[in-house]
């Protein structure tokens, strides 16, 4: 894909159904009483290894008049693989369903592809063994291939050490299958869908906050059955963030994105870019299935450097290659600390979007936990995703503002989170 500078950019775009959502929804259809009906979702790879997943423990899953429908068999009507559960690129799919399966009276093994299989699964592994699971990395390296096997799951109090969704909602479903009470501690509150979702299905779920502190924990109790629902997903906010940072960095652009989630777990680059200097207006601001939603109006501004750190982060971590891009034609310096999680996404993307950058001509400096961007002009190259595609959709944003063109290597992964991503553009051009 080759991109080159635009100015203009004017229009309403509205943007896929959530990611984190959409995932949910199929998992906890599935194990919910009666049919689950879903509106909105996110047609893309990782959601769609999600389907392929539960389609392979036997749950019937159709698309019908636009809508997703899951025919679920309650919490004990899994059947069992008759091959390797295939998780794709998907690190959600991954450690949400190992929560599901350390529960099940069968055997079972997830794999994917060579990315995934490189990611942390220890993080899972230790705590779901410490409540009586059986699950083990395959090649003993802490990571997928993961092979699990039937266990007497007991409740337990864990202190994660990092503020992850993924390892926070792995063990309150894990929890659905133990006995007492399974409780998680983060440090700070990652994003909540789990619990706002898992509390609509019907399950025993509370949450509390220290007084004295960010810390969030999340408590749970097995309970007899779920109940399926109809939900619509709302906008994803991180496929938002590209035409949020489109409406503000190109000249004489306008954009309204319509339907977008504002979860305050995920809507961190709202409050950066109104922290950078950004114009931006939050519209029909609402609130259905528990989740915030509104239309967001961005317009050309003019950012300066910040510092982005703390308890912030969590709420932003998959936005951050769009931000440091943001950075990169901002006035002033940028420093990103606390996100050393980036190291272990679907690339290392402290290294990845340094690199890129540090090709357009830009003055960043990688940390260990971040980076620090000298904000400036950028010139056109070609960019390596590593099939990264929230790198891919990030630099093709830097392309819309960079002197010369610009190259997207592996661009087609962008399939991942958002399939029609550059078709999106059409609508604002």
């Amino acid at each position: 894909m080759e991109l080159c500078s635009l100015t203009g950019l004017k229009g309403k775009v509205s943007v896929p159904g959530d990611k984190s959502i959409s995932h949910r929804c199929i998992m906890f259809g599935s194990i919910a009483d009666g049919i689950t009906e879903v509106r909105n979702f996110l047609q893309g790879a990782d959601c769609l290894a999600t389907i392929r997943c539960f389609r392979t423990l036997g749950i019937d899953i159709e698309e019908k008049n636009s809508a997703v429908i899951v025919h679920g068999r309650g919490l004990h009507g899994l059947s069992a693989p008759n091959d390797i559960l295939d998780v794709g690129n998907s690190g959600t799919t991954t450690r949400l369903l190992s929560g599901i399966l350390a529960g099940q009276s069968f055997e079972s093994k997830l794999s994917g592809d060579e990315s995934l299989n490189s990611r942390p699964m220890k993080r899972i592994i230790d705590p779901l063994t410490q409540m009586g699971a059986n699950i083990s990395s395959i090649l003993r390296n802490g990571c997928a291939p993961l092979y699990i096997t039937p266990g007497r799951l007991h409740g337990i109090h864990y202190d994660s050490p990092v503020a992850s969704a993924q390892v926070k909602s792995c063990l309150l479903l894990a929890g659905l299958y133990a006995e007492g009470e399974t409780s998680v501690a983060e440090p700070s509150l990652s994003r909540n869908h789990t619990e706002l979702m898992l509390r609509e299905f019907g399950a025993d779920i509370r949450t509390t906050h220290a007084l004295d502190s960010t810390k969030a924990t999340a408590s749970i109790r097995p309970c007899r059955e779920l109940y399926g629902q109809k939900i619509t997903v709302p906008g994803d906010i991180s496929s938002a963030a590209y035409f949020i940072a489109a409406g503000l960095i190109v000249p004489d652009s306008e954009i309204l994105i319509e339907n977008v989630g504002i979860n305050p777990t995920r809507a961190g680059i709202l409050k950066v870019c109104e922290d950078m200097g950004g114009d931006i207006t939050l519209l029909n601001v609402r609130t259905e299935g528990g989740e915030k939603l509104a239309d967001i109006l961005v317009k050309t501004s003019r950012l300066h450097g910040i510092t982005i750190e703390g308890d912030i982060i969590p709420t932003l971590i998959d936005e951050i290659p769009v931000i440091a891009v943001m950075a990169a034609v901002a006035e002033g310096t940028t420093v990103i600390k606390d996100a050393a999680e980036l190291k272990v996404k679907e690339t290392d993307r402290i290294e990845t979007v340094t690199d890129n950058l540090k090709a357009m001509g830009c003055n960043v400096t990688p940390t260990s936990d971040g980076m620090i961007i000298s904000g400036g002009s950028l010139k056109g190259a070609s960019i390596h995703t590593l099939l990264d595609h929230r790198i891919a959709m990030a630099f093709s944003i830097a392309a819309l503002v960079a002197d010369g063109k610009t190259k997207i290597l592996d661009s087609k992964c962008v399939d991942v989170s958002y399939p029609t991503f550059y078709d999106t553009f059409e609508h604002l051009l």
